[in-house]
């Protein structure tokens, strides 16, 4: 092919390069020129055009693109007729897609003028979704080239859709103290509808007490009626024999991954039992947002085989963002910036390793420990700070005397740290959007920890939670938004709000905030390492 200005009396059969008006004649763009039209332009003046001219060799734009798609081997794909030299593939069903990376590189490594694009390897399609495009760039291209496209496409099945299949799932769901079934139901709605969008159904549900026993019976009941099973614990996985793994195995199952580089999604478990599939959910599973749970589930629906290694390779790309388009089961939030944190500051313990004395009343170059943080937590961003007491409470409200704290009295303290929560979360406004649980006993945290902290959770728009880290490891103070206050409600007995978290299926965001984050004086060696006097 030839292309560039040409004599018009020379232009029969050449394929115009641009839109060209000649009178009251309009030629559009890739127009292949008749000895008519030549005339009309000549009539008009127009002494050269800028067009293609094709070699005999050649075929156009169209054909080229026809030819190309029509040797391809796909399943669950359908061509549309060639138009501007480019043939679009849509979905016939919805499923997932998956493509030969290899042979769509070898066919766009020909020449620039043969091209194919694609959704990404194991997108989810719905059906009518256009799933790959094959585009001739120029007017016309070499049969020699289109035949060696054709020749790879020989090599086998280039792309598909695997279709979604109406898979019957059972769902366990453990249970602690402190879970609301209300949380439980939303979970099942939850999962209800992701299998829907896949035909899928939820055929029965399990309720257990967190241990590998009794998770280990209802899997294994489970899987007799169903395709597929998939357990939420209500505390995620934090060891390969923690309960979900173990159960699977005690069933009578094989663990084929526990742990997954996809976050949200880290702490999915994958196995197999009685032939059938089993999932160990991440707490992220619990919301709708898409989480690495999303990405093992659709490809076992779709009839796709998920191996340890495909999981290994999920990596790239496995640090998910938030989508727009997806629901968000939340209620509306100020604007970020204007998002209030309130601090809740613990100081109700008995110090039971001191043997004696209250470490939070311990001088730190000349001042109480609690005063310390507290001043702290009062110089930072937060909103306001609540003081929660109890064991030595005029002891330790004298130490905080002249300070802008509200005390909230906590004479169940010796029930255990849940009770301190409780305590703290009541008294904070209803214009706050979270609330920062700070330790009275870590002397290595700053004002400026708590601001970042703060900037952390405003940036992710007031619904995640945010914690403290150190190298890599959670520590604290933690950032709870106020979704996880009606839960931290029925918190009974020595427990935080980690299994909460975990439940809820929150986003989480670690902030590294240096030592300070795991520092804390709960022996007299550790206050007296930290520079801290214990006072009788």
């Amino acid at each position: 092919m030839k292309f560039g200005p040409i004599p018009v009396e020379t232009a029969e059969g050449a394929v115009l390069a641009h839109a060209t008006t000649a009178g009251e004649k309009r030629f559009r763009k890739a127009h292949r020129l008749s000895a008519e039209d030549v005339s009309i332009l000549k009539s008009a003046g127009i002494s050269q055009v800028v067009a293609a001219v094709l070699a005999s060799d050649d075929l156009s734009e169209d054909a080229a693109a026809q030819k190309i798609a029509q040797s391809m081997a796909f399943r669950g794909i359908e061509a549309r007729p060639a138009a501007t030299g480019r043939v679009n593939l849509h979905a016939g069903a919805a499923g997932i897609f998956t493509v030969n990376a290899g042979m769509i590189d070898a066919i766009n490594a020909i020449d620039p003028a043969i091209t194919i694009a694609t959704l990404a390897q194991h997108a989810p399609v719905e059906r009518g979704q256009m799933v790959a495009t094959v585009k001739i760039i120029p007017f016309a291209v070499s049969s020699a080239l289109v035949d060696a496209a054709m020749k790879i496409c020989v090599g086998g099945e280039i792309f598909a859709v695997n279709a979604y299949q109406p898979v019957r799932v059972g769902v366990i769901q453990t249970v602690l103290p402190g879970i609301k079934p209300g949380v439980l139901d939303k979970t099942l709605r939850v999962t209800e509808a992701r299998l829907a969008r896949s035909g899928g159904r939820l055929t029965a549900e399990r309720r257990t007490a967190h241990e590998i026993t009794a998770v280990a019976e209802a899997a294994a009941s489970l899987a007799r009626d169903n395709d597929m099973v998939v357990i939420f614990g209500a505390s995620a996985m934090s060891d390969f024999a923690d309960v979900v793994p173990a159960a699977i195995e005690m069933a009578g199952g094989t663990v084929i991954r526990a742990g997954m580089p996809v976050d949200p999604g880290n702490l999915l478990v994958l196995g197999t039992l009685a032939g059938k599939r089993i999932i160990g959910a991440p707490g992220c599973a619990r919301s709708p947002k898409e989480n690495g749970f999303d990405w093992v589930l659709d490809r076992l629906v779709a009839g796709l085989d998920v191996t340890a290694k495909d999981i290994a390779g999920m990596g790239v790309g496995g640090l998910l963002m938030e989508i727009p388009t997806r629901p968000q089961p939340r209620e509306p939030l100020p604007a970020k910036s204007q998002l209030k944190v309130g601090i809740v500051l613990l100081a109700a313990g008995r110090s039971s390793r001191m043997g004696g004395p209250n470490k939070l009343l311990a001088l730190f170059n000349g001042q109480s420990l609690v005063r310390r943080t507290a001043e702290r937590a009062l110089a930072s961003k937060a909103s306001g700070t609540i003081v929660v007491t109890g064991h030595q409470r005029e002891r330790v409200r004298a130490a905080l005397s002249g300070l802008d704290v509200t005390f909230a009295d906590n004479p169940d303290f010796a029930d255990g740290l849940s009770t301190s929560l409780k305590a703290g979360i009541a008294y904070l406004p209803e214009d706050i959007a979270g609330a920062m649980i700070v330790l009275g006993d870590m002397p290595g945290v700053a004002s400026a920890d708590l601001d970042r902290l703060i900037d952390a959770f405003r940036k992710a728009g007031g619904n995640s939670v945010v914690r403290a880290s150190h190298e890599g490891k959670r520590g604290n103070p933690v950032l709870l938004p106020r979704s996880l206050f009606p839960a931290i409600a029925h918190l009974e007995g020595d427990t935080g709000a980690r299994h909460l978290v975990e439940a809820e299926g929150l986003d989480v965001v670690d902030v590294e905030i240096g030592e300070g984050a795991s520092v804390d004086v709960d022996t007299r060696e550790a206050l007296e390492g930290a520079g801290g006097v214990l006072q009788d």
